[in-house]
């Protein structure tokens, strides 16, 4: 064992073949229990609900229900639960919709297994996972449709100075360590100014601080110089 704790995962896609994959390299993996799968964005609700899982793997393209509209019922139902979009393409129209209806990041399908792992942890322990190409791909697309919040913009004039300049580093897709690096402060630092960042802006989690951040303005699409501005 590595000492981390153990993780219940519920598979959802409308691939055979796909959810098998993914369950044999999950399985191999002492830190991650598949407690389930779905084939559909209906049954993933009806058995994130009966088994409440800790992270639910999603798809996003699925018939009867998908991947958005499941993820936004699921993230109701189940709050514990925390959804990790799967998808295919980086410039998949989807998956801004789903960051927007809860879930807690998104990966290409074809990332390696050790990296899916490594994810999986990251979001369960309630953290957000934005892959900096996806991300970036995504709300360059998808951000100036985004409609102004004025609450959200209300709650970004509460942020300090750093505390802008770290929601600037994050939604650039940074990790915690990365931006230590960039703002020369130790990575704790980072993870205070995140952590009271989220409760300023009555953000569930990383992900939806970055919705906050592009529809507020505060980071504008294809603007990634490397530095807060």
């Amino acid at each position: 064992m590595t000492g981390q704790p153990v993780v219940r995962v519920l598979i959802v896609d409308d691939d055979d073949l796909m959810r098998a994959g993914l369950r044999a390299v999950l399985s191999s993996d002492d830190t991650i229990e598949v407690v389930g799968e779905a084939a559909d964005g209906r049954e993933a609700v009806a058995v994130a609900q009966r088994l409440v899982p800790d992270v639910v793997l999603m798809d996003v393209r699925m018939p009867h229900l998908d991947g958005i509209a499941a993820t936004r019922a699921v993230s109701a139902a189940v709050p514990a639960a925390r959804v990790l979009v799967l998808t295919t393409f980086e410039d998949d129209d989807y998956v801004f919709g789903a960051l927007t209806a809860g879930a807690s990041g998104f990966l290409l399908k074809r990332t390696r297994p050790e990296r899916l792992i490594e994810a999986i942890h990251t979001v369960a322990a309630g953290d957000a996972l934005l892959s900096p190409s996806v991300t970036r791909a995504v709300i360059d697309r998808m951000a100036p449709a985004a409609p102004p919040d004025p609450a959200r913009a209300e709650r970004l004039r509460a942020l300090t100075a750093r505390e802008r300049d770290v929601l600037q580093l994050v939604a650039r897709g940074r990790s915690n360590g990365e931006i230590a690096a960039e703002l020369f402060v130790e990575e704790s630092t980072v993870k205070t100014h995140v952590k009271r960042i989220l409760g300023k802006l009555a953000a569930r989690d990383r992900a939806q601080a970055v919705v906050a951040a592009y529809e507020t303005g505060l980071v504008r699409p294809g603007t990634d110089t490397g530095h807060p501005s």
